[in-house]
């Protein structure tokens, strides 16, 4: 059984009462979201000598929600046996040797909070849930028991290991209860002593009550009779101490015997050794116990700040106890610790482990008291992976619980040696990268926009950089410093600076010397330099050549772009994703070939990855940007988007991508060949690293909390899943965990991931915006978990926000809570009232208080008439007058004005307080005071219509000023349309379009300010720009592209629509583009508009896309030549294996004359192209297009465009009786069947187009022709596929007689496929049937093989191979060093999880005699192989080595085996030239096998 890789796993799940345990033997298992890992402990782990004894073993996959419980059975013989319980409502049994589900069952209606294996009774699983329900499950007859003792929530329960029928259950509310389960859980002891949760209990190792000397009259707190009533003494209620830890701070020991309390110990406050946090915030402690097998007298419990505290139970009334690990500073856990598990190993050491909020697992020696070690995990996302290029082996991790972790993957004593760096982070890392110089300099970006500097060799915090992105910080990167920041001497600024890439699509470059400082957007620059009118594209990825003179950008729409330093001027621009772009990588320098260092690996979301060959743009350094649209190499197979490239730099163009169909791939780039596909994470990847020390070793980081050690030999598959097969991951990636919404709670929505802003994709984003959850929490919370110690805890947590307008995400058994708030706003429409009750309602009086002292009781009303006349007559008023008038305000009616202002304010105060406001406001309007009116309702917010309407009486400047206020309120009220509007009536223009700009109601502001604006005022420009990058990043490229047009970039506009990659956009973008004069982007958009047709077959479409533009008049040729030829092959094809119709011109139906006869006719009638003028003009303009070599694994559509652009430029350029042209463009579309490996459709060119053979075009070329060289190759191959014609015709029978053999049975030739390797010639190799003989047709094609045997081109081939050969074993030997190196520094000896030196690197077949004689080869002979290979090379003149030829050796073989079938058909001369050649060549490793057959 193959070794798993090696795993830094997810965090064990926080807040439950037993989510670990151990088997005896050596087994441990820990929960961690939605899984279980288990991890081998002592010998039997298999580590590397010197390093701690413990390896993660594998995994429990099955649960779809968290696993809140997990048990061990420690029954002898069944010690694989384990039980787990989950938020999903099952309790399920795992084999851990199988990894597979023995049996489960789904009893608990309600989250299931605790589960325990009994052990005493071997089959009996017993769990409980928060609603107070006990469900006891017998395994082997498959039978349960419900029990409802109390309608409490159950925090945790333990079965006695004393007597089989006893459960100790412990409540949130602070009570336990211990209940025997043969009486239909009849409570036998109710023990009340705790006022919180408990959280853990433990049963006395041993029965009875006397090995604790504990006076029975000590911390008497109950009474002697609980309950009120006598139990008599039973067996069952004899004898034993129970121990139970809880939230409250008190350890408490109960008697069994008594059911009462007989020792508190109250946790001391200790001063934290790793930081401060407040002991007394009881919502931050969780205690949990251990009570050591066979020591009664001494118990184990966790602490405040995660210590763990061994008690002495000998001395109760000292309460002593002794600290773990008090000699190592930093071995103690930093946060509480949740759960303690004992584990005997096979040594029989007696060890504990512990699992903590810290996310570490720590194993601690109960000899000792001591750390032995710590299993580090992740509480988040691994969004990215980056290897030190100084400290060789240090692996940086970016994490979603906002920490960093350094892992020193070399470590010899630990193969966890992780650090943690939280400080200053706060939140989650996203992006990492080394500074390429300087030791431990580690820059880092976060989800929130921060980008920071940590010296990971000290303690210092972090330094910041002041300018933050608006939004996640997807990429880092160390480059030279450009303008403003190049521009100081050498000595005022620093030789690399760090780049940053934000999620708002801008590029910052920040000084590291001076953080503090303002960073640069280099749009500025780039915009400046290449004087750009057009808008920039978002950017989302950022890479730097190995020598820093390039930079390349990848952009939301998909395009590419490579700037040179200084300045940043663009060299080109490539055009082949046409999505959001996520990895860019270069590949390295140090290869055995440099010219590799200018290949550039990319991976967007369309999951495709490209690989574009560089090396001619920057060695010519064009005056203007180009543009490329064909790849080197295509590398497809992945069926998602691709998040993560890395090319290994241990070998040549060999390239790993991370994707987000859960797989990792190794590829083959030059070949285009998949080799490993890795499938051990269970979601979706996000990062890729390879080791920079072992060539086999590869880490992956992914959404399932894990980081991965794998080596790519070791990997069962060798490309992505397809099909059924990728369905299979999928489902594996859902199972896992699905938060539950949190009532009463809707979180802020987070992007973490890269976006992908098409509408189509729907459930993809839905996914990537849900928060993650990690530990049982959200990533959110568990970031505050991690930073911020005073805050209490959330059990439950939502992990999928809610959208505030209430719109549902489509989750089923999702439960909103609506808060009274929001529900208040809901108002039920009005009921219809019978026609009795509809009369009309009575206006409220103004003067409500006056009316009511008007109906007051007679003498009241003849007081207030005294008073009144005394007012009134009396020349002065007293003091009691005025005293009385005071108090009765209503007779202000009847006295003065000054009166009457007091009696309308006192009615103005009554309407305030009764909820009328409008009333006050127009009694104030009937005093005159507008003015006042207004300013009152403006403070109260009680500004309305007709109040600014009436605002105009008091003056300009007092309506001004209420127009505004009242704007203002509308603002708070969210009416920002009709705010708008009130500033318009003020001509507040700009401030209305601003208003309506930042509530993104665009359509608005652009109605607006195209009415009330001068046209080319640039806030309406701006506007356009604006609302059209938002519906860009939206996916309504349509409306986006309206809004460019609006602003007049009809460039942008162009580009938006054809973001969407469909035939139909990108046609109306390319006819955009060519209306508003943009040529060449018209041009390019039409050739893709035509391409993507030829993949549905749309002929006549695409040769109409094709001719929306007159320079891609050379292009309609080739798709003309390639339908011509698609049909001329289809029709050879029988009908059964055609594929769907096509739609054809008409002009391809006809049949008549050869294949080139029909393409000249077309091109005649249906193209105009008749004279050698414009055969000239085409041919200049298909000049330009440059097509990368193919190979095996380019796709037949590819490679049939590719072959028929040459072939194009042959029959143009015979057309224009160039044949100087011609012949090198027709050689070049043979060399591209042959080097894919298609013979068939090498040989149909031949049939095709040189029916005849080549004699015709030596006589067009003469012999001086400077392109004699390229003729004889052109020959050569010919004669190469009629060679094979010939052997074919002799190995296979046929119905059919064939033209080269002639026999008793006819036979016809295979032209399936391309003939293979010189192994070929060997195998298929069979005895001449009866009669055969060659036609004359063929002695006369053997004749002629001796244009075959050119022994310049055998020795320059022999010469290529020695070099790619002692490449090859140069490689070798390095990795071979590097191996051993590895394992000397490995403690002398390879590690045990991954194969031996010899074994990995042992050949596939045992070595001949000769090779391993010469087997061991010096490096000084490497060298002086290589360099002698090189001269020779050099010596052969250049029209040799241009063009390509046909296998010598390969044909001289084929030769002989002919001979050998048909004896005297070959000639003896050519055999003995054949074997002559094969002997003086053939000493290759490619050909020496066969050479020494030939011989024997």
């Amino acid at each position: 059984m193959k070794p798993e890789p090696r795993t830094l796993p997810p965090s064990p799940n926080w807040y439950c009462a037993r989510c670990s345990d151990a088997a005896p033997g050596g087994i441990f298992g820990f929960a961690a979201r939605t899984s279980v890992f288990l991890v081998r402990v002592g010998p039997g782990a298999g580590a590397s000598p010197g390093a701690p004894p413990f390896r993660v073993v594998g995994e429990l996959v099955g649960h779809t929600e968290r696993v809140s419980g997990f048990t061990f059975s420690h029954h002898p013989g069944q010690y694989n046996l384990c039980a787990t319980s989950s938020d999903d409502g099952t309790v399920k049994i795992w084999d851990v040797e199988t990894k597979a589900v023995v049996t489960e069952h789904a009893l608990h209606q309600h989250t299931i909070s605790a589960l325990h294996w009994s052990p005493t009774v071997k089959d009996l699983i017993v769990s409980g849930d928060e609603k107070g329900v006990v469900f006891c499950y017998w395994l082997n007859r498959s039978d349960s028991q419900h029990l409802f003792t109390e309608p409490r929530a159950i925090f945790c329960l333990t079965c006695s290991p004393h007597h089989e029928n006893l459960v100790a259950i412990g409540y949130k509310d602070g009570i336990v209860i211990i209940i025997d389960i043969s009486k239909k859980g009849e409570v036998v002891h109710r023990l009340r002593g705790h006022d919180d949760e408990i959280h853990s209990i433990a049963w006395c190792p041993l029965s009875g009550e006397d090995c604790l000397s504990i006076n029975q009259e000590e911390n008497s707190e109950e009474p002697d009779i609980p309950n009120g009533k006598l139990i008599a003494e039973t067996p069952i209620t004899k004898g034993c101490y129970l121990a139970t830890g809880s939230k409250d701070q008190t350890i408490r020991i109960w008697s069994c015997s008594r059911g009462r309390g007989v020792m508190v110990l109250k946790l001391p406050f200790l001063k934290r050794r790793s930081g401060g946090v407040d002991p007394t915030v009881k919502e931050r402690l969780w205690l949990t116990l251990h009570w050591p097998k066979n020591q009664p007298t001494q118990l184990v419990s966790s602490c405040f700040g995660g210590e763990l505290l061994l008690w002495d139970l000998t001395q109760s009334w000292r309460r002593k106890y002794t600290l773990f690990s008090t000699s190592a500073e930093g071995h103690n856990h930093s946060r509480i610790v949740f759960n303690l598990c004992p584990l005997k190993t096979e040594d029989g050491k007696q060890l504990l482990l512990s699992t903590s909020m810290d996310r570490d697992v720590k194993c601690w020696d109960m000899a000792t008291l001591e750390c032995c070690w710590t299993l580090p995990s992740l509480g988040g996302f691994a969004y990215s992976l980056a290897f030190s290029p100084v400290d060789v082996g240090s692996l940086a991790i970016g994490v979603g619980d906002g920490m960093i972790r350094v892992w020193n993957t070399l470590s010899i004593k630990n193969n966890y040696d992780v650090k943690n760096f939280w400080q200053g982070v706060k939140s989650k890392v996203t992006a990492l990268c080394w500074h390429p110089n300087k030791e431990g300099c580690l820059a880092f970006g976060t989800d929130d926009g921060k980008v920071g500097l940590y010296d990971t060799c000290s303690n210092k915090p972090p330094q910041i950089s002041s300018t933050y992105h608006k939004k996640t910080v997807y990429r880092l990167a160390w480059g030279p410093p450009v303008p403003p920041m190049s521009l100081g001497g050498e000595g005022d600024r620093p030789s690399l600076t760090l780049y940053s890439c934000g999620g708002e699509g801008i590029v910052l470059q920040h000084n590291p010397w001076k953080l503090s400082g303002e960073a640069f957007d280099i749009n500025k620059l780039v915009r400046d330099t290449n004087s750009i009118r057009y808008k920039l594209p978002v950017h989302t990825e950022i890479s730097w050549k190995g020598d820093g003179k390039v930079m390349a950008l990848g952009n939301e729409d998909g395009s590419i772009e490579i700037f040179q330093v200084p300045n940043l001027k663009l060299l080109c621009t490539i055009q082949q994703h046409h999505k959001l772009v996520n990895a860019i990588v270069w590949h390295h320098e140090h290869g055995s070939r440099p010219e590799l260092s200018c290949l550039l690996a990319s991976g967007s979301n369309n999951a495709v990855i490209y690989v574009h060959n560089l090396k001619a743009v920057l060695e010519s350094n064009p005056e203007s940007p180009i543009t490329i649209t064909e790849p080197y190499r295509t590398l497809s197979g992945h069926t998602a988007k691709v998040t993560s490239l890395a090319w290994s730099p241990h070998h040549d163009g060999r390239l790993v991508s991370a994707c987000y169909d859960g797989t990792a791939q190794v590829w083959d780039a030059l070949r285009e060949e998949p080799l490993f596909n890795f499938r051990g994470h269970r979601g979706r990847l996000l990062c890729v690293a390879w080791s920079p020390v072992d060539p086999e070793c590869i880490y992956s980081g992914a959404d399932d909390f894990c980081v991965y050690r794998w080596l790519t030999s070791m990997q069962d598959h060798s490309r992505p899943p397809q099909g059924k097969k990728c369905i299979e991951l999928e489902k594996k990636r859902l199972s896992q965990f699905k938060p539950k919404l949190k009532k009463k709670k809707k979180p802020t929505l987070r992007l973490p991931i890269k976006q992908d802003s098409s509408i189509g994709n729907e459930d993809e984003s839905v996914r990537e915006n849900l928060a993650p959850v990690e530990n049982g929490l959200s990533d959110q919370d568990g970031e505050e978990e991690a930073q911020e110690p005073e805050l209490p805890p959330s059990p439950v947590v939502c992990g999928e926000p809610v959208s505030c307008t209430a719109v549902s995400l489509g989750l089923e058994k999702s439960k909103v809570t609506v808060s009274s708030k929001v529900a208040s706003l809901k108002k039920e429409p009005p009921k219809e009232k019978p026609e009795a009750l509809l009369k009309k309602r009575k206006a409220r009086s103004m003067l409500p208080l006056s009316t009511s002292l008007d109906h007051r009781s007679k003498e009241e009303l003849h007081r207030d008439c005294l008073v009144l006349a005394t007012a009134t007559h009396a020349r002065e008023l007293h003091e009691d007058v005025s005293a009385d008038l005071e108090e009765r305000f209503h007779l202000g009616l009847f006295t003065d004005r000054a009166a009457l202002y007091r009696m309308m304010e006192t009615e103005g105060k009554g309407h305030l307080e009764s909820g009328h406001p409008e009333l006050c406001h127009q009694l104030m309007l009937w005093k005159g005071d507008l003015k006042g009116a207004l300013q009152a309702a403006a403070e109260r917010g009680e500004l309305t219509d007709s109040l600014v309407a009436v605002a105009p009486v008091a003056g300009y400047s007092v309506w001004l000023w209420a127009v505004e206020a009242f704007a203002k309120q509308l603002c708070f009220q969210d009416q920002y349309v009709k705010a708008a509007s009130y500033l318009l009536s003020i001509h507040r223009v700009y401030e209305a379009v601003e208003l309506l700009r930042s509530n993104h109601l665009y359509r608005e502001a652009i109605a607006v300010a195209k009415a009330r604006l001068r046209p080319e005022d640039p806030v309406l420009k701006d506007l356009y720009l604006s609302w059209g990058s938002i519906l860009e990043r939206d996916g309504h490229y349509a409306i986006a592209a309206k809004c460019y047009l609006g602003a007049t970039s009809a460039y942008d506009a162009a580009k938006v629509l054809a973001r969407k990659g469909d035939a139909a956009s990108l046609r109306t973008a390319a006819e955009l583009a060519a209306i508003a004069g943009e040529s060449e982007l018209a041009a390019s958009l039409a050739l893709r508009c035509a391409q993507e047709l030829l993949l549905l077959k749309n002929w006549v479409g695409a040769q109409e896309a094709l001719g929306l533009h007159e320079s891609l008049q050379g292009q309609r040729l080739v798709f003309c030549l390639l339908e011509l030829l698609c049909r001329h092959l289809e029709e050879k094809q029988p009908p059964e294996v055609r594929g769907p119709s096509s739609i054809y011109h008409q002009w391809a139906a006809g049949s008549e004359g050869t294949l080139v006869q029909r393409v000249t006719g077309v091109w005649r009638s249906a193209f105009s192209v008749d004279t050698p003028e414009q055969c000239r003009a085409a041919l200049q303009k298909l000049q330009d297009v440059k097509y990368p070599s193919a190979t095996s694994n380019t796709p037949f559509r590819q490679l049939l465009l590719h072959v028929c652009h040459d072939l194009t430029l042959a029959m143009l350029s015979q057309q224009a009786a160039s044949w100087e042209e011609a012949v090198p463009a027709l050689l070049q579309a043979v060399v591209r069947s042959y080097t894919s490996g298609n013979f068939t459709l090498m040989q149909e060119i031949y049939s095709a187009f040189l029916p005849g053979g080549c004699d015709h075009l030596r006589d067009k070329l003469g012999d001086l022709s400077p392109t004699m060289a390229a003729f004889k190759s052109l020959e050569a191959f010919f004669i190469y596929g009629q060679l094979y014609e010939v052997w074919w015709s002799l190995c296979g029978p046929g119905s059919e007689s064939s033209i080269w053999v002639w026999s008793a049975e006819s036979t016809v030739s295979d032209k399936q496929s391309k003939p293979g390797d010189s192994a070929s010639a060997e195998d298929v190799e069979q005895p001449p049937g009866p009669g055969l003989r060659l036609s004359a047709e063929s002695e006369r094609l053997l004749s002629a093989c001796k244009e075959l045997f050119s022994e310049r081109h055998a020795s320059l081939q022999t010469s290529q191979r020695t070099v790619a050969e002692v490449q090859e074993t140069l490689a070798e030997m390095i990795r071979q060093h590097q191996k051993s190196q590895l394992c000397k520094a490995t403690a002398n000896g390879p590690n045990r999880d991954e194969p031996s030196q010899q074994t990995e690197w042992a050949p596939s077949q045992p070595p001949s005699p000769t090779e391993e004689r010469n087997a061991p080869v010096s490096l000084p002979e490497l060298t002086r192989r290589l360099t002698e290979a090189n001269e020779r090379i050099a010596e052969f003149p250049e029209s040799v080595k241009a063009w390509p030829f046909p296998d010598v050796l390969e044909c001289c073989l084929v030769l002989l085996h002919i001979g050998s079938q048909c004896p005297g058909a070959v000639n003896p001369e050519m055999q003995q030239q054949a074997q002559k050649l094969l002997q003086k060549y053939g000493h290759t490793r490619a050909y020496r096998r066969h050479c020494q057959i030939r011989h024997t």
